[in-house]
């Protein structure tokens, strides 16, 4: 009798538990939680037009590096679009074709007799694509290339290819300019490319208000390339957005550029929070 009355007890405390945690599970259900996520590699990548250390423009040693990086979404500053200094080459779409991703390409301005500006390669599904101004840099437009793509299980994500430039003054009100634009997305939003800042000037402590700066692990150093001694390229998530970062590093990549390249690996979405809630 002892043993089927601590059976009973048995039964009722696992009948207990299951009930617990479906009881969880629709609730988080109920309000909106999202029960599944996804892990993508973004990379960074300031290209200089293809002009390595050795003052040698080769795309198809820039294509190398970006292959070992075997990134999901590439976001690329310094881009060239059927310029005189390249050869009239369309560089976005030599790389996509070179690496089997879809090229985009956001000019900041016409330059010798093509376009200049930033560019994304990715090889998920993009579901919109955005080019924007920000407040220009000594008089030469500059703007933001947003690419929203589609990830299977946690949705869209918005990946967007920056390139600060020029004063002090004037890199403040680009980084606000872009603050503001991409407040209103609804979805997770990743900013990437090179800031021209150091981890703790100005600018970052203004876009750190809203963005968290992600933590790179080893030496953070990207420019110069050949001997880098300071970190001005960087990846960036908005403060509102529960992403988890599992990877950040840079890639030792002394010549194909003056920059190295950046990549890291995150998950979307991690967490389900309340409204007004955000992570540390």
């Amino acid at each position: 009798m002892r043993m089927r009355g601590k059976a009973g007890r048995g039964n009722r405390s696992a009948r207990a538990l299951v009930a617990l945690v479906s009881a969880c599970v629709l609730g988080m259900a109920a309000s909106g939680a999202t029960l599944s996520a996804q892990t993508i590699r973004i990379a960074a990548y300031n290209i200089r037009h293809g002009r390595g250390m050795d003052d040698r423009v080769d795309l198809e040693r820039i294509a190398a590096v970006l292959e070992t990086l075997d990134a999901d979404v590439i976001t690329l500053q310094e881009v060239d679009d059927r310029t005189e200094r390249t050869g009239g080459v369309d560089q976005v779409s030599v790389l996509a074709e070179r690496l089997g991703y879809r090229g985009v390409h956001g000019p900041h301005r016409p330059y010798q007799g093509g376009h200049y500006g930033n560019a994304v390669l990715s090889r998920l599904p993009i579901r919109s694509i955005h080019v924007f101004p920000i407040p220009p840099a000594s008089g030469s437009a500059l703007s933001v290339l947003e690419v929203e793509v589609e990830l299977a299980e946690a949705g869209a994500v918005s990946v967007v290819s920056v390139h600060l430039a020029g004063s002090s003054r004037e890199r403040l009100a680009q980084a606000d300019a872009v603050t503001g634009h991409l407040r209103v997305r609804e979805h997770p939003v990743v900013l990437a490319g090179d800031l021209n800042e150091r981890p703790w000037g100005p600018v970052m402590d203004r876009l750190r208000s809203s963005w968290r700066v992600l933590a790179k692990s080893g030496d953070p150093t990207t420019y110069p390339a050949e001997t880098p001694d300071r970190e001005i390229d960087f990846v960036l998530v908005r403060r509102s957005d529960f992403v988890d970062v599992l990877a950040h590093h840079v890639l030792d990549e002394p010549l194909a550029s003056d920059h190295r390249p950046i990549v890291a690996e995150l998950r979307f979405p991690y967490h389900t929070h309340e409204p007004g809630d955000e992570p540390r």
